[in-house]
């Protein structure tokens, strides 16, 4: 048997949590994120106009809430992109998709929100014959009747024009 000093203990017992607590978080972190599978394409629809799609493939029983969730509570969709002289966003992200509005309990509120897929849609107006990237980020967060998981942000680059 190891006999360790009593200040030894509390060292090792802090070293142990910590590095539980990481694996745990990171765990977590990991799980939000792979519920959501983004999917980026692009679409030419006239001269230097494009769409940028950003479908979400939704796993499990998880539901991904929509950039209006609807009240106090849930984590909207939001997109930012980076700006760029090289372009000019047209308009907001609009969404195709089932959208499902819904009382939930956890919210004590009625929620919109989207199962399996939903197709969100910049469009994208270039200023020039030039080839650029869109880029930003996507946060999210996804539930199930259970529980939700941590918000996540994804990045996103998508090749425009060219």
């Amino acid at each position: 048997m190891i006999y360790m000093q009593p200040h030894n203990k509390i060292v090792v017992i802090r070293i142990a949590f910590i590095v539980l607590l990481a694996l745990t978080s990171k765990a977590l972190l990991a799980q939000s994120s792979k519920q959501v599978q983004w999917v980026y394409s692009v679409k030419k629809t006239a001269n230097r106009v494009y769409e940028v799609h950003m479908t979400a493939n939704i796993g499990g029983d998880y539901h991904l809430y929509a950039q209006d969730a609807g009240g106090e509570g849930p984590v909207a969709t939001t997109f930012s992109f980076v700006s760029s002289p090289l372009f000019t966003l047209d308009g907001k992200v609009k969404e195709n998709g089932k959208e499902i509005k819904k009382f939930e309990t956890a919210w004590n509120h009625d929620v919109k929100y989207y199962e399996k897929n939903v197709d969100f849609v910049q469009v994208v107006k270039l200023k020039g014959d030039v080839k650029t990237n869109l880029t930003g980020k996507v946060e999210f967060m996804v539930c199930n009747d259970k529980h939700c998981l941590p918000p996540a942000d994804v990045d996103i680059k998508v090749n425009v024009g060219g």
